[in-house]
């Protein structure tokens, strides 16, 4: 890559931005490419203290989760300003430190293997060219997402809600990638493979797998556009797996390998981690060990308010506009409720601007306190499926699918 690319007045805006990216990356040890903001995050405080609020690359002020690798959470006032989450506050998780810090673009190959009838080594024009591109709107939520707050505590990064965004997704089906290489009738699973490595040879390599129909359903897409630019660099760029519905383990950065296999692939990640209890709740009780587990999978219902706080002093006999945002893994959110009483009474809200069945959905509610004191606001949303948040939460060992019903606790005065 040249170093004097800000000399070359007909390189785009986006361009430039990209390459000034990757020259900070690779110009930098890794645990130094945040600036530190000296500001601490809002919202949570876990065992480990107050969470520092960071600046990497292309990134507003982030939560510091960890360096390395970097994984960063997206403040959850963010989640106030709208549906879609911009891409400067997206959060950031990578599951193996040694990843790249510098991409060319004009010999970027995917390559495409195994059980095919033709091997393909695609560049990124040919990619884009393959078929007409897709757009879907869709939720990106980490699989640990508010792990933080499993009682009793459970190993992993202790998340607070902000490993999760909306985003508006460009680029070709998977299975036009697929049907261009020709998969072969005994093709049972797909795997992907990303530009992130281990450090050391014991850890295993970061490859998840999809069955074959679900890699072939139109659902999954190779996506590079995120919100109508590129895909910032900490977010995959140039290109990503994208798996509406699903958590994000699936959803595979820096994309550089696709196999297509004649049985079940049995890796790490798939065989023994980001696994949950195989039963109908998915969790076990506290502390016990499951007797058979599967892959994580789909996205549960779930929702937040957005607009206030733990801890918020809201006025007495004024009307306040409660908002917040739901979703799950495609079935559709068709209601939620809202209770100001700590779960006595429910009240319908007005949901917002549908942009798509894997998308955060936004819902107001216009309502007044009439008594002084302490009180819990609660929500809970239900989907097309009949599916809705439970009151009580879920327990797995990993911490993994919390959906529990949000309680704010506040004081009217």
């Amino acid at each position: 890559m040249k170093f004097s690319f800000l000399d070359n007045s007909k390189l785009t805006r986006r361009r430039v931005l990209r390459d000034a990216v990757t020259l900070a990356l690779a110009a930098s040890p890794l645990a130094s490419i945040a600036r530190a903001t000296g500001e601490t995050a809002e919202e949570v405080t876990f065992a480990a203290g107050p969470r520092p609020l960071v600046q990497y690359p292309q990134k507003r002020p982030l939560t510091l989760v960890t360096t390395r690798p970097p994984h960063l959470e997206t403040p959850f006032a963010v989640f106030n300003e709208g549906p879609i989450t911009p891409n400067d506050a997206f959060f950031v998780r990578y599951h193996l430190a040694n990843f790249p810090t510098s991409i060319d673009p004009d010999t970027y190959r995917l390559t495409v293997k195994g059980a095919v009838d033709t091997p393909l080594s695609l560049s990124l024009a040919e990619l884009k060219a393959l078929a007409q591109p897709v757009e879907v709107v869709a939720v990106n939520q980490c699989s640990g997402n508010s792990r933080g707050f499993s009682m009793p505590r459970v190993f992993g990064a202790q998340l607070g809600n902000g490993s999760m965004g909306n985003a508006r997704w460009i680029g070709v089906p998977l299975k036009a990638v697929l049907k261009k290489a020709g998969v072969k009738n005994d093709a049972r699973q797909v795997t992907f493979r990303g530009l992130d490595k281990p450090v050391l040879p014991s850890t295993p390599e970061f490859i998840k797998a999809l069955d074959i129909s679900h890699a072939m359903d139109g659902e999954p897409m190779i996506a590079w556009s995120m919100n109508g630019t590129d895909l910032p660099f900490l977010n995959g760029y140039p290109i990503r797996l994208v798996v509406p519905g699903y958590f994000g383990t699936y959803w595979v950065k820096h994309l550089s390998e696709i196999e297509v296999l004649d049985h079940v692939y049995d890796g790490f990640f798939m065989a023994k981690g980001y696994r949950v209890p195989d039963n109908d709740c998915f969790c076990i009780a506290p502390g016990t060990t499951p007797t058979q587990t599967r892959p994580i999978s789909k996205l549960p219902v779930r929702s937040f308010i957005t607009s206030v706080k733990q801890g918020d002093v809201l006025p007495l006999n004024k009307s306040v506009v409660l908002k917040g945002i739901a979703f799950d893994g495609g079935a559709g959110v068709n209601k939620v409720e809202i209770s100001i009483d700590g779960g006595k009474v429910w009240r319908e809200a007005t949901l917002g601007q549908d942009l798509g069945r894997f998308s955060f959905r936004e819902w107001t509610l216009a309502i007044t306190f009439t008594s002084k004191g302490a009180t819990q606001l609660m929500v809970r949303a239900s989907n097309s499926a009949g599916e809705t948040q439970p009151l009580q939460a879920d327990w797995n060992p990993a911490g993994y699918r919390r959906h529990v019903i949000e309680t704010s606790h506040v004081t009217v005065a």
